[in-house]
């Protein structure tokens, strides 16, 4: 049977980030799983909810290579970034504190809950400030639970970008992945970036940005590359429809169609809801990375 704790300011096991916080120091924290974990180095990643495939993959990179430097991740637990972030720390044998918007022994949303389950079966927990609905307090939390927080995509205008000030106001670290100056979801990152956030430019610049933050190395065999297309390629810096790509590549819009849907049917590429074609997570895994 899976402890429950309520962890009071005095309490030893109560997280040291937070005790130090003045004003988001939370009187109890409602914890479901090993306690012990958040006294262990932490990373916070979040990101949009409606995130795209790029988000998504960026989420997936961070909580991966957290997981194997042996860093907690911390998000929200949501749909999106967060829920890539943390199921992705996971896979890779990793641990997650999940920082959920009501009480901890409720699994919101639904389509959550292997990440839920697995955060506390493996070592991780799910902790909540109140029993209640608490989206706003609980970004703090997130945002102060850990020395540094990535953002994996946002827009100019969303909670993701609530949850930066409040680590901007803490003093935290801000990592930042850039995106396409053509999308909205990347015009918070990017504008983060402008301000002096540190750029999260590939796998092994995350890496180096961890490892001088949190001293750890990651020991892990090299990936093979695998072999990039004209077309894979071209959609790696941006989505784009098939009369776009035509006239850059010197091919007919037909013949685009007839590669995108076989790329389509691989899992390679997906059709978004505004007519563009983009790599899904896992191609931009696979191709995207240096």
């Amino acid at each position: 049977m899976t402890q429950r704790y309520e962890l009071r300011t005095e309490d030893e096991r109560y997280p040291r980030a937070l005790r130090e916080e003045e004003g988001v120091r939370a009187e109890v924290l409602y914890v479901l799983g090993d306690p012990d974990v958040l006294q262990e180095p932490m990373v916070s990643v979040i990101g949009a909810r409606k995130a795209t495939p790029y988000g998504v993959a960026v989420a997936q990179m961070a909580g991966r290579i957290a997981g194997e430097c042996g860093i907690t991740v911390v998000s929200g637990g949501a749909m999106g970034c967060d829920y890539a972030a943390s199921k992705a720390a996971l896979d890779a044998g990793g641990k997650t504190v999940i920082v959920c918007g009501n009480g901890a022994d409720r699994i919101y949303p639904a389509s959550s809950e292997d990440v839920f389950r697995n955060a506390v079966k493996h070592g991780g927990a799910i902790v909540s400030i109140e029993p209640k609905y608490t989206f706003p307090k609980r970004n703090v939390i997130i945002a102060a639970l850990s020395p540094v927080l990535l953002v994996a995509e946002a827009g100019e205008r969303s909670g993701t970008m609530g949850t930066v000030d409040a680590a901007l106001e803490m003093g935290r670290t801000i990592y930042a992945a850039p995106g396409s100056v053509f999308s909205p979801t990347s015009q918070g990152t990017n504008r983060l970036i402008r301000d002096g956030a540190l750029p999260i430019t590939s796998e092994p610049d995350l890496e180096a940005r961890l490892s001088l933050d949190y001293g750890v190395l990651r020991v892990i065999a090299p990936r093979q590359k695998r072999d990039v297309g004209e077309v894979i390629s071209a959609l790696t810096a941006n989505p784009m429809r098939p009369e776009e790509l035509a006239p850059r590549l010197g091919k007919t819009v037909l013949t685009l169609l007839r590669t995108l849907t076989d790329y389509e049917a691989q899992g390679i590429v997906e059709r978004l809801p505004d007519g563009r074609y983009s790599l899904t997570a896992r191609a931009y895994q696979e191709y995207a990375q240096e």
